[in-house]
This record gives structure tokens, C-alpha cells and sequence, in this order.
């Protein structure tokens, strides 16, 4: 399939495409058969949506896991309590467990 478009036209597919971080062609592809076939493409949309949420998530986390690893210094008498401990480690598997959902949301779209 050949499809001529003027140069301002082109743009304005490749910044969609770009805004879905998709190669322009892919992109044509994707929203010619959807138009096609009468269905919307906001799937990828709203799981692009759900990777940009667990990222955000993963860095507050983060941030979660600094804050105590400050708290952990800061009481760094001896022992730590067992009660920042464990905060330590659940602020350390929310981390990993957002990590791991965003390489799959990451693995799962186009």
C-alpha cells in the first residue's frame, strides 16, 4: 500500500506515532486497521496510561526506600529498630514488584 501525504500531513502522523513511541509506518498500520474494522486503538493507550502510573508508583518507592534508609542512619546507634527494618524491606519488595510489572507492561506493548 502506497500512501501519499503532503509534508505538513506527514508530520502530524509521525508526531502521533512518536507520541506513542511507534514507528510511523507502525503507527499507520495500527489506526488504518482499527478504522477498518470500526475499533478504537485505546487499548495501548490505556496501557501506556498503566506503565506511566506504576513508573510514577516505583518512584515514590523510591524515594519510600531513601527516606527510611535515612531514618535507619540517623538511629544508627547500634541496632536499628525491627519496626524501620521491616519498612526497609516491604519499601525494598514494592520496588522490585513495581520493577518487575513495568519490564512486563514494557514487554506486553507494541
Amino acid at each position: 500500500m502506497y500512501i501519499l501525504l503532503s509534508d505538513d500531513e506527514h508530520a502530524a502522523v509521525s508526531r502521533a506515532a512518536e507520541r506513542e513511541h511507534l514507528a510511523t509506518a507502525a503507527w499507520a498500520a495500527l489506526t488504518l486497521l482499527a478504522a477498518a474494522n470500526g475499533t478504537p486503538r485505546a487499548e495501548h493507550n490505556q496501557l501506556r496510561e498503566v506503565l506511566q502510573a506504576v513508573m510514577q508508583a516505583r518512584g515514590q518507592a523510591q524515594r519510600i526506600g531513601v527516606n527510611l534508609n535515612q531514618a535507619v542512619a540517623a538511629l544508627n546507634s547500634g541496632e536499628a529498630s525491627a519496626t524501620i527494618q521491616w519498612y526497609a524491606r516491604a519499601a525494598a519488595r514494592t520496588v522490585r514488584k513495581l520493577d518487575d510489572l513495568a519490564d512486563e507492561l514494557r514487554r506486553r506493548l507494541p
